[in-house]
């Protein structure tokens, strides 16, 4: 039985394990593995999850099958962006999940989960920042109605940026 659920504290350390193995699959050929490994440190470990996670800006959902957990999300109401006019558009800040998750529409799911979040809580659109070089996720969002209005340098660490795509889908 698939669920979802918002996330709590106690899923900390679950969102981090998923979170790092995630992002090291898509993005380990994007920048060097000291940068990858440094960007981990900082941004996926227990701590930094937990801070995430208590702040009320952040709103993490969990999607499990038979209890097991597969992905997650984070998405920000009312974050604005230079390259969107609107003022009420959310930031699909995360959606990450397990490989063995992949292709089984589980994506999909939760995607329109965060879509419909969004327009109850009154929103204009959704945006998200893609690595250019992670092309399933680009033709995943595109297939799902985004489309690319900007471009966006991620930091990933003090001496590496990754050129990313801003995509938008405006409800």
């Amino acid at each position: 039985m698939m669920n979802i659920r918002i996330a709590t504290i106690k899923d900390s350390n679950e969102i981090y394990e998923i979170g790092k193995k995630s992002f090291i699959a898509s993005h380990n050929k994007s920048s060097s593995e000291k940068d990858i490994n440094a960007f981990i440190k900082m941004y996926y470990n227990p701590l930094s999850i937990t801070q995430e996670l208590k702040n009320p800006t952040n709103n993490y959902f969990i999607i499990s099958q038979n209890s097991a957990l597969l992905g997650f999300s984070n998405i920000e109401l009312n974050c604005k962006n230079s390259s969107i006019p609107s003022q009420n558009s959310s930031k699909l800040d995360r959606i990450y999940f397990l490989e063995e998750a992949f292709g089984k529409g589980f994506g999909k799911i939760l995607l329109k989960f965060n879509i419909d979040f969004s327009i109850k809580n009154e929103q204009e659109g959704i945006w998200l920042y893609t690595w250019t070089g992670n092309h399933r996720a680009i033709k995943f969002y595109k297939k799902n109605g985004f489309e690319i209005i900007g471009n966006y340098d991620y930091k990933i660490s003090d001496t590496h940026s990754n050129p990313n795509h801003i995509m938008y889908l405006k409800f």
